[in-house]
Formats: C-alpha cells, sequence, structure tokens
C-alpha cells in the first residue's frame, strides 16, 4: 500500500473502500552506524483516525485481534512507541533506544477510522438486525465527505543532536516610517536543555543576515524591512519571507543544533467591519476547499497541489479555509510563499447532538486546538483559526463549550483571529457567535433553500447578514454559498444542477455582495473550490458537485464568471492600495 495516500481507492476491492475498523501498515527500514549517538526520531504527519506505532514486523494475527481496543499505534521492533487521536495533524516519537544502527528494523502503524459520537470529527456505528447479514453495521456520519482512512501524509525519520532546539516561536510587528517600514521580531526558544547557547540570526530572502541576537528569548529590530503582503494587495514584492536562524551550543559538549524557522513580518487586526492586514483592508475573495483526489483520497500528492494553487492563482483567490480539518503543512508551506491567506480550521465538525459535547470530545477538541497552533503558530498565511465548521450552536451547551474552546485558543495566540464558521444566520438562538471576533455564516439561499428561485437571493441574503452585523458589531464573512452542479449539464434557462445554474445564482450572491462589501462584509468564499467524494446517498450523484471544477479539476462554466470577478478585485484593491 503506497504511503502517503489513503487506502479506499487504492485496489479493486470494494470491501477496502467501504471499510471501517483497523489497517496494519509495515514498513522495514535500515538505520545507519553513523547515526548512533543522536536522537533519532519517527515522525508521522497524519494518520486518520486513531494510529499506534511499534517496532516489530513479526506479530501473528491472534496478537493483533488482541489490540483491537487501541487506538493508532506505532512499534518499532516490537516495542510500543506512540499512540495518537484525531486525524489530520502529526505526533512522533524518538526511537534511539530501541533502534538497531547498522541493521534492519522494522516499523508497524495500527490505524483505526472508526467514528463514534466523542471522537472528533465525531459518527456513529449502526447495527442493522433482521434481514441483513451477520453482524451487519454502517459507519453512520455527521458530516458530508468521504470518510478517508490511512496513511495519508508523510512518514519521516529524522536525527537531531542529543541536545536540540525542540520549539521556536516567533512574533513580529512593524512601525511605519512614511515610505518604509521597521521590523521589529520577538522569538522564544525552547530546548530539552538548560546548560545552552543560543544564537539568532534574522536572514532575508536573498540570503543576507540583517540582525543577530543572543538568548532563548529576545526581540531585534530589522530596518527596512520587507513586509508579507497577500498577493492580491500589492503589485510587487508580495509573500516576502525570512528565516530565524537558531544555533544551539551544549556547553558540556560540542553538540550543536541548527533550526531554521520561515516567518513573515505582518501583522492582523480587524475593525467592527473589516479585516487588516498590516493595518490595510483585506477583502477574502476566495473558495473553502477539501483535500480531495482521485485515487488518492486525502493523500498527499505534490503535483496535486501544485495544480491547485495554480488554480487558486488562475481563479484570483486571495484566501481559503481549510474546511474542515488542518491542511498538509506542505500546502500550508505554499500559501506562505505564494500569498495566499488561510483560515485555519480545527477538526472539529459534526458537532449536532447534545452527545458530541461530552468532556472526552472537549479534551480532544481543546487537544487539536494545542496541536494545530503548535504547528502554524509561525505562518503569516494564517490570519484565523477556525475553531470548527456547523456546530449545532442552537443548544445552549454549546455556549460555554466554545467559550473554553476560544479561551484555550486565544491563550496560545493572541496575534491572530478566531472564529468558527456557523450554518445558523438567527442570533436569537445562536449561543457561539457572540464569544468569536468574527462572523462566518454558511448560507445557501436558492439551493437549500427556495431551490430554482434565485430571485429571491436579493430579498434573502442583504437582511441575512445585515441581521448579524447589527447584532454583533463584528466583521462578517460568508463562509459557505454555492450549488450543486454536473459537469455538461447545460439548460436555458438555466435549471438546477445545471452549469447555468450555478454561474447565474453566484451572479446574484455576487450583485449583493457588491453592495455590502465596503460596508460590513470582510469576505465570501464559495463552496467549493473543486468536487469531492461523499460516501453514498441518493441525494449525491458521486459526491458533492458544488465545485467550480470538476475532481480532476477542469473548469465548470461558473469558473470564468469568478475569474472575472476575482481579478477586477485584485486590480481594484492593488490600484486603491498603492
Amino acid at each position: 500500500m503506497p504511503v502517503p495516500s489513503s487506502y479506499n481507492d487504492v485496489t479493486q476491492d470494494k470491501s477496502l473502500r467501504d471499510f471501517t475498523g483497523w489497517v496494519w501498515y509495515d514498513k522495514e527500514f535500515f538505520l545507519l552506524l553513523s547515526w548512533k549517538g543522536q536522537r533519532v526520531v519517527v515522525r508521522v504527519d497524519s494518520a486518520r483516525y486513531y494510529a499506534k506505532c511499534l517496532n516489530e514486523f513479526n506479530i501473528y494475527s491472534k496478537e493483533r485481534n488482541l489490540k483491537l481496543t487501541f487506538s493508532c499505534f506505532q512499534w518499532i521492533n516490537s516495542v510500543f512507541l506512540v499512540e495518537h487521536e484525531m486525524g489530520h495533524l502529526p505526533f512522533e516519537a524518538e526511537i534511539q533506544d530501541i533502534a538497531k544502527f547498522g541493521s534492519v528494523n522494522y516499523f508497524t502503524v495500527a490505524v483505526d477510522n472508526t467514528l463514534t459520537p466523542t471522537t472528533l470529527p465525531p459518527g456513529e456505528i449502526v447495527y442493522k438486525h433482521g434481514n441483513y447479514p451477520p453482524h451487519f453495521f454502517i459507519q453512520s456520519l455527521n458530516f458530508g465527505f468521504f470518510n478517508y482512512a490511512g496513511i495519508d501524509r508523510q512518514v519521516r525519520l529524522y536525527t537531531t543532536p542529543l541536545v536540540y532546539v525542540s520549539d521556536v516561536r516567533v512574533v513580529t510587528d512593524f512601525t511605519n516610517n512614511g515610505g518604509s517600514y521597521t521590523g521589529t521580531v520577538y522569538w522564544m526558544i525552547t530546548t530539552n536543555s538548560e546548560k545552552v547557547k543560543v544564537q539568532v540570526e534574522v536572514v532575508d530572502a536573498e540570503s543576507n543576515t540583517v540582525v543577530m541576537g543572543e538568548g532563548i528569548q529576545g526581540q531585534a529590530t530589522v530596518s527596512n524591512v520587507k513586509l508579507w503582503w497577500p498577493y492580491s494587495m500589492v503589485k510587487t514584492g508580495a509573500a516576502y519571507m525570512y528565516v530565524l536562524k537558531v544555533t544551539v551550543k551544549d556547553s558540556t559538549s560540542a553538540s550543536t543544533d541548527i533550526y531554521r524557522q520561515p516567518f513573515g513580518f505582518r501583522t492582523v487586526n480587524k475593525t467592527n467591519t473589516q479585516l487588516l492586514i498590516n493595518n490595510k483592508p483585506f477583502y477574502c475573495h476566495g473558495v473553502a476547499k477539501h483535500e480531495d483526489y482521485d485515487l488518492r483520497g486525502k493523500g498527499l500528492d505534490m503535483v496535486s497541489v501544485a495544480k491547485d494553487f495554480n488554480i487558486l492563482k488562475w481563479l484570483g483567490v486571495n484566501c481559503f479555509r481549510t474546511s474542515h480539518y488542518p491542511y498538509a503543512e506542505e500546502i500550508m508551506d505554499q500559501a506562505d510563499q505564494q500569498g495566499i491567506v488561510v483560515i485555519d480550521e480545527s477538526p472539529a465538525i459534526g458537532l449536532v447532538y447534545e452527545n458530541n459535547y461530552g468532556n472526552k470530545t472537549l479534551t480532544l477538541h481543546l487537544q487539536a486546538m494545542r496541536e494545530l497552533v503548535s504547528r502554524d503558530k509561525n505562518r503569516p498565511a494564517v490570519i484565523a483559526w477556525s475553531l470548527a465548521n456547523e456546530p449545532n450552536s442552537r443548544l445552549s451547551i454549546s455556549g460555554p463549550y466554545f467559550q473554553q474552546v476560544y479561551n484555550l485558543t486565544k491563550s496560545l495566540d493572541l496575534t491572530r483571529l478566531v472564529t468558527f464558521a456557523s450554518s445558523n444566520s438567527n442570533p436569537l438562538s445562536d449561543h457561539v457567535m457572540n464569544i468569536v471576533d468574527v462572523v462566518m455564516v454558511n448560507i445557501y439561499f436558492g439551493w437549500y433553500q427556495d431551490t430554482g428561485y434565485l430571485q429571491t437571493i436579493p430579498y434573502q441574503v442583504p437582511p441575512t447578514l445585515e441581521g448579524l452585523f447589527k447584532h454583533y458589531n463584528k466583521p462578517v464573512m460568508v463562509s459557505e454559498y454555492g450549488a450543486e452542479t454536473l459537469t455538461g449539464l447545460h439548460t436555458s434557462p438555466s435549471f438546477t444542477f445545471s452549469e447555468e445554474y450555478q454561474k447565474d445564482l453566484l451572479i446574484q450572491y455576487h450583485q449583493v455582495y457588491d453592495k455590502i462589501r465596503h460596508e460590513y462584509l470582510a469576505g465570501e468564499m464559495i463552496w467549493n473550490f473543486a468536487d469531492f467524494l461523499i460516501d453514498q446517498k441518493t441525494n449525491w450523484a458521486y459526491g458533492c458537485n458544488k465545485g467550480l471544477f470538476t475532481r480532476h479539476r477542469q473548469p465548470k462554466m461558473a469558473a470564468f464568471t469568478v475569474r472575472d470577478r476575482y481579478l477586477k478585485m485584485i486590480n481594484e484593491t492593488q490600484k486603491y492600495q498603492n
């Protein structure tokens, strides 16, 4: 089985495609003798949903059956390493004390994709009795995308010295000197030893050291600093990146560890009507996405990543939301380097029922935010953390639940906004929108409401969005809107599921947005960038087809409509900003 990849679509076996339960991966690897005496780490970038790892290939099936109560496990040479619950986020373990240097080692990972009311995201195992096969059950899901599983991102072996850098935190600020900027960079370095000397260098994109400093905490001033800008806001110089080069020397040995942390000088703020990047208004014209590709499922594939970012630039997208989970670090790297803004979402989708709000789920949710912020805290592209997608915020229990998640996230990072994508546009019945910094709402007038009647959109969207703004006095973003579209289906006049209907629906929304985007609307994101797979249902024709592009990344008619709009908005922004 290839790694990285979801395993579901790789074979011709229907039972594997639809499988729910444990699968086992085994891998032989050779460790060089030259690695001995160093810290050796195995890192899994993501495995869905549970994972456990060990260091042994030779495990009998009887033993495996006894281990079905475990989550995602890792073993090295029969020694249990680590377990991790939740997909989409990395985990790792040291192996230098159990690995065999100059010899073959055996690495085993057990992965389980079973979802329950207390997992994140939640689901439920439903057993069917009567006229069904013996022990028949279905995995019921609280969300609308396929439950892909497996080791869907990279597995890495890496080394460090025994004294090493374990974390780097970078925070930036700047002052405007009337045409030039003076930047301030703050750093916080964590090491595994207190007896170290820490040297810091700020290196620009041309590999010049522009300033140096010392200490595990400190700050430095950078003259004539170049800011990190979204590509839509400036004609030249977008997405300028620096590197914080951290050198740690052990005072009791000759051990030296060097870590290079990319970062950008960028600030994020808001007014009651606007988002501000580097103290200038930023209007998000973007899409919501999925990690979903033909054959690979949610598996990382750099050709597909490169294609997606080329399409995003062609389309004029300046932001996207990582719906509905954290995306691969390679995708986030591209966003940093290409100047596309990201709203970084946790895997908390499907918190629909009261039994999804218990202590176990809350513990997992807090863990998710800790891990997500830890992973992405230095990324200039990330301007906001999204706590969840479409939780049932009408439940009274959702208020105190999300207050705790919000408080933790803010304690971890005060430099970014915190939000969530809501399906409840009625402030009078909502318990969560008052907590967060920015209102994001998913609306589907003309599709799920008043299907086929596009003439109702100008009468429904404005009072909905204005009502949210007046009630909360916060910027409002539309985080989802769109229509299902079957590629190649054409009707005149437009009819539901036709390419013409999708285009006409988006135009109706755009006419509304243009009247309010200079008032309180801070962004619009179409659902979805591309078609993606969903579990088998009669109301979905081989997946969700709301994409501007097919699953194979070919444009539908509406893609050209959106491209015309977004490129005009970029020209307007750059003319205004410059």
